[in-house]
């Protein structure tokens, strides 16, 4: 099935720098495909720190429950990643395709079956062609490069249109540091920590308990608050390792002032990680901004957005640039969210439409008709009960949605 290009397909990708401590190979396993990467593996350096959040979904794969098991431990020497097959819903072959491939890379790389990280993504409900991926890993394993971001990103998209890299550079108490992350995902987007798959690496000295308080911070202002079409995945993870291999000072302690434009920087990559899974989001058109204010809680603001966000009536009105406010008006109204009808406020593209619960004296259409034209589309809702709000992200839901989703498997 070929798919067209996203229109937010990056004019320029990043010049992805070296990180001292990470190996990488790519192979072809023909898990779907014959002429396409499918495994990727990253040989971390030793004493390596881990931290990860995964999909919250009870159909979870097989992989995420090891991943899971071995979190607590903290260390990472490998990372091995296929695409094509998602391992979910194999029942007893499914725990032992992972058992396998984690056996496989323990003789390979001489570490321990804790320190093996595997994700898998891709079709669920069809066994892993170990066999395929088996002689794949071994052959890759004689060919690890120092720099191989591009290749690492492509080899992971399923139905994505282009790869996804962000990297950055900042300082821990003078000593300079790299970040660079890959992510891909497409359709199957809601994260709950789409089919997501994340993977942060940096060269700075942290523990493994810092990066983890750190994903518990960042998450739900990331990759928790996009949306595609409102589908938890099976496989969502967000993996991040630090080598250490910079030689700064271990960071122990979330708010070290020396710490602070790591912070901001991580922060900063997660977001722009998020946004561009939902550019890419299956058929999608249009990039959406929701900010739902005047809350008494965040989480109540984000409930509200996200309402608004998955709502098909919503997404179909803007795929065809309609300002069918009224349809706004109803997602809140279903969210479960106590609030005051009489006191909504809507503006889109900055243009006030609605305030006390009803169309605005201020309304020029032709303002907004306008704005809906464009490919990023500015939605905020102001419920005037409290100081909270929450921002989320999503997509235009198209005619490309229903043509990629109903001939995934054929």
């Amino acid at each position: 099935m070929k798919i067209p290009k996203s229109p937010f397909y990056p004019k320029n990708f990043p010049e992805m720098p070296k990180i001292k401590g990470i190996k990488m190979a790519v192979a072809k396993a023909g898990i779907r495909s014959s002429d396409k990467n499918d495994i990727l593996i990253m040989e971390f350096t030793q004493d390596t720190s881990v931290a990860g959040v995964f999909t919250t979904s009870y159909a979870a794969s097989s992989n995420i429950e090891h991943c899971r098991k071995i979190l607590h431990f903290g260390k990472a020497r490998v990372l091995i990643v296929n695409s094509g097959n998602a391992n979910v819903a194999n029942g007893s072959a499914g725990y032992k395709a992972v058992e396998e491939i984690v056996n496989l890379c323990t003789d390979l790389f001489q570490c321990k079956g804790e320190e093996v990280y595997f994700s898998s993504t891709g079709v669920i409900g069809k066994p892993l062609p170990l066999d395929k991926m088996k002689i794949a890993i071994e052959r890759a394993a004689k060919n690890l490069s120092v720099n191989l971001w591009e290749d690492a990103a492509i080899s992971i998209m399923t139905t994505d249109t282009y790869h996804k890299m962000v990297t950055r550079k900042t300082e821990i108490d003078g000593v300079e540091v790299t970040i660079n992350g890959i992510c891909k995902g497409s359709g199957m987007i809601a994260p709950n920590m789409a089919t997501m798959l994340s993977y942060v690496v940096t060269d700075a000295n942290i523990s493994a308990r810092l990066l983890q308080q750190m994903l518990d911070e960042y998450v739900p202002i990331s990759f928790n608050s996009i949306t595609v079409e409102g589908d938890t995945s099976t496989s969502d993870t967000l993996l991040i390792f630090a080598t250490g291999c910079a030689d700064n000072e271990q960071v122990d302690s979330f708010d070290d002032p020396k710490f602070s434009n790591f912070k901001s920087i991580l922060k900063e990559m997660l977001i722009e990680m998020a946004h561009l899974i939902v550019k890419d989001g299956e058929g999608a058109s249009k990039f959406i901004t929701i900010t739902v204010k005047g809350t008494s809680s965040v989480l109540s603001a984000k409930q509200l957005a996200l309402s608004v966000a998955n709502s098909p009536l919503v997404k179909t009105a803007i795929a065809g640039g309609d300002a069918n406010w009224g349809r706004i008006v109803m997602a809140l109204g279903k969210a479960e969210i106590k609030f005051d009808k009489n006191k909504i406020a809507i503006k889109i593209g900055n243009v006030q439409i609605v305030e006390n619960g009803e169309l605005s004296i201020k309304y020029a259409e032709h303002l907004v008709t306008e704005h809906m034209k464009g490919s990023n589309i500015e939605i905020e809702v102001d419920l005037s009960d409290g100081q909270s709000k929450a921002t989320v992200w999503t997509c235009d839901l198209t005619h490309g949605f229903i043509t990629i989703n109903s001939k995934y498997l054929t």
